[in-house]
Formats: structure tokens, sequence, C-alpha cells
């Protein structure tokens, strides 16, 4: 057995994906959840019942009822209202960064997997560097030193993701240099870059795509506990974190649904992007296409 991929018929991705689906029923589940988090994200503001911002003082505090679904925090906003807006930001937040990861680290670990020599041995002591720090601390650090916005937010959490993809393509990519589909391309009078990009690249993508999802729920959990002590998104932006920093005060007082529920929005969404990994390197794998 080659790793000489298989070129896929016209018009066969639908199909492909629908048997993905159809025969991986964690998948399906997953997916489903995903359109829950996308339909959230994008007409959240839309469908939500009251204002997430707007303040009522005779309402504070009041627990979960038909009314108010997730009760109301300390200034009488609707929690539900908060949390289905809130959605949009930190899945914003979360792709933004894992893409712009994605696309610098594949980038670098091709090269230094395909070139190998001086490029190799300076990228990987640079990828040391960045990974000898405790990776969470390091995104504080940047963060603070950057100025605490939501674009420096996605940028400290691009950063301290892409020696992942930047390490795992290189492997990928240095392992396939030299299979026969890859020097039978050069033969025929491709160009390196051709080469790379046509042929080597797209066989690295499954176990890049695992490593997509999972990124995808740490990303989400950076940017919250960013938010959660004080260095990401502020105050009174709904957003996850802020919003379980807010309720954990309240805990003990027995307001407990002002944390519970952030918490649990945060939870749904790690969990769904963590399922999605291996329907996702299904989905990308040239072999698996007949």
């Amino acid at each position: 057995m080659t790793d000489t991929p298989i070129p896929a018929p016209s018009g066969s991705t639908l199909r492909h994906v629908a048997y993905v689906l159809r025969s991986n029923p964690v998948t399906g589940l997953a997916f489903g959840m995903l359109g829950l988090l996308l339909f959230a994200a994008l007409l959240g503001p839309l469908v939500a019942p009251y204002d997430p911002y707007a303040s009522n003082a005779a309402h504070a505090m009041s627990p979960p009822s038909w009314d108010h679904w997730f009760g109301t925090d300390n200034l009488g906003r609707d929690v539900f209202s908060r949390v289905l807006v809130a959605t949009r930001l930190d899945l914003a937040i979360s792709v933004s960064a894992v893409a712009l990861s994605f696309a610098v680290g594949s980038v670098l670990g091709a090269a230094a997997g395909y070139w190998g020599g001086w490029t190799d041995r300076v990228l990987s002591r640079m990828l040391d560097t960045v990974m000898a720090f405790p990776l969470f601390v390091l995104a504080m650090g940047i963060v603070s030193a950057m100025g605490n916005t939501i674009e420096n937010v996605v940028y400290a959490t691009a950063i301290i993701n892409v020696p992942f993809y930047a390490r795992l393509v290189r492997a990928e990519v240095n392992i396939r240099r030299e299979s026969g589909f890859a020097l039978a391309a050069r033969l025929s009078g491709n160009p390196d870059w051709r080469v790379l990009a046509l042929h080597i690249f797209p066989n690295a993508l499954p176990p890049t795509m695992v490593q997509v999802s999972l990124n995808l729920g740490w990303a989400i959990l950076n940017a919250a506990g960013l938010s959660f002590i004080g260095l990401g998104v502020r105050p009174p932006t709904a957003e996850w974190g802020i919003m379980v920093a807010e309720g954990a005060n309240f805990i003990v007082s027995g307001e407990w649904w002002l944390a519970v529920f952030p918490g649990l929005a945060l939870m749904l969404a790690v969990f769904t992007f963590n399922l999605l990994g291996d329907g996702l390197r299904d989905m990308v794998d040239p072999r698996m296409r007949t």
C-alpha cells in the first residue's frame, strides 16, 4: 500500500461528506451541535428575547423563570440573552485565532519539513522557545504588553497555537517528501512549491484537522480565561468568561445561575469542537475518497 492519494471523481465531495456523517453517528451529533452554535452566533442578537445590555433594577438577581429562562444578573440584565449574544464573540475569537495560527504554522512547518537544513534548525529553535513557556502565561504576557483589546487576544491565542501546527505539518511533510508520488511529481517537471502545495500538503491535512478542532476548543477556553482574570474582553461586553467571573462572586450567596449557564455554554462549545476532530479528518483525507 502506498501513500499515493486517490483522486476524487468530479462532484463527489458532497457524497463523501454525507458518507462520513452517516458512517459515524458521533460526527453527525458533533455537526448538529456545531450548527446550533453557528445559529446562535449568526442569529443570536436577532432572536434574543431581551436587550443583553439593558438593565432593570426591579428584576435584579431574579432566579430562572418563564420570563427569564436563565435568570437575571445583579443589574437586571437577562442572562439567557447575554449567553446567546456572547456566542458570536467567542466563536469569532476562536475561529480567527485558529485560522491565523493554522496558516502561519502550516507554511513554516511545510518549509522546514520539505527543505530541511538551516530552515528546519532555525524554526525548531524558535518553536522550542515558544513552547518553553506555559502557554496561558505567555498569552497573558502578550496581552499585557500589547494592550487589552479583542484583536490582541486573537493575536496572543494565535501565537501560542502556531507551534502545534508547525511541528505537526513539519513531521508529515518530512515523511512524505521522498514518497513515490512526490518523486513522480518532481520528475514530471513540477517546481518544488507546486509539489509541496498540491501533492504533499493535502496528505498532511487529516491529522492537522484533528488539531484544528482541538485548538478551537482551547482557543475559546484561552479567551474565556483571559477575560476571567481581567485581561481579555472588557465589561459590559457579553462574553462567557466575563459572565462566569462576575457570577462567581454570587455563588456563595445562592445566585448560582449567574455562573452556571455561561459555564455550560462554554463547556458545550469545547465539547462540540473536541468531537469534530475525527469527522473533519475523514472528510479531508484524500485516501478515503473512492
